[in-house]
């Protein structure tokens, strides 16, 4: 397969996954809804970040304790339930106080919090640890460098792919929701959704394999 062959087929099939909707691009869009443009764009990098955790870890090989250790996988995914949990928690007993709009026309969650929480989401679910160690190695070639520089520079373009992705969704989802935001009631409704988001992302990743 010549080179530009294969970053056809590595790149576009980076984008096909990435356009695909997964539990991060849910959590993204549940907090671009909630908070905003600012707010969704923090997350989408946070989500992004906690992923070159996992490039990193891949390439080192740490990846592979998750996939052969099913204690290490068990224990990574129950904590990454309980933080989903948690959030949940604090969306359903904000009563739409988190979605309201401060005086001055922002988001009363800042975009920090919101990034550290994406970071958080990302590195906490085992399952992507288990992706990139399942996707990457597939595009590993002979004589293009050392498996462990190749498995991280791959893993960094899926990210980059990633970021455009999800910021173009969070652009998308802001603009169609400004509107909504400023309402009350909506808010208090938009709060029980992204709660019972967080439920249903904690419950498919406790019932998740490593298989």
């Amino acid at each position: 397969m010549s080179d530009l062959n294969f970053w056809i087929l590595f790149l576009s099939t980076a984008l096909a996954l990435n356009i695909a909707p997964g539990p991060d691009l849910l959590y993204i869009l549940t907090k671009t809804i909630a908070n905003g443009k600012r707010v969704g764009i923090a997350s989408a990098l946070g989500v992004c970040t906690g992923a070159l955790f996992h490039v990193a870890s891949a390439s080192l090989g740490l990846s592979a304790i998750l996939v052969s250790s099913a204690i290490a996988f068990t224990i990574v995914k129950y904590i990454g339930v309980g933080y989903l949990l948690y959030l949940a928690y604090q969306s359903f007993r904000s009563a739409g106080t988190s979605l309201n709009i401060t005086s001055n026309g922002e988001p009363k969650e800042s975009a920090w919090k919101a990034y550290k929480q994406g970071v958080l989401v990302d590195i906490l679910n085992p399952k992507v640890a288990i992706f990139f160690m399942a996707f990457l190695p597939q595009f590993i070639r002979d004589g293009h460098g050392a498996v462990p520089m190749q498995l991280l520079y791959l893993g960094l373009l899926v990210v980059a792919v990633a970021v455009v992705v999800e910021v173009t969704y969070v652009l998308l989802a802001s603009k169609l929701t400004n509107k909504i935001r400023s309402s009350k009631r909506v808010s208090v409704l938009l709060d029980k959704v992204v709660g019972t988001v967080f439920v249903a992302l904690g419950l498919k990743l406790a019932v998740s394999s490593s298989t």
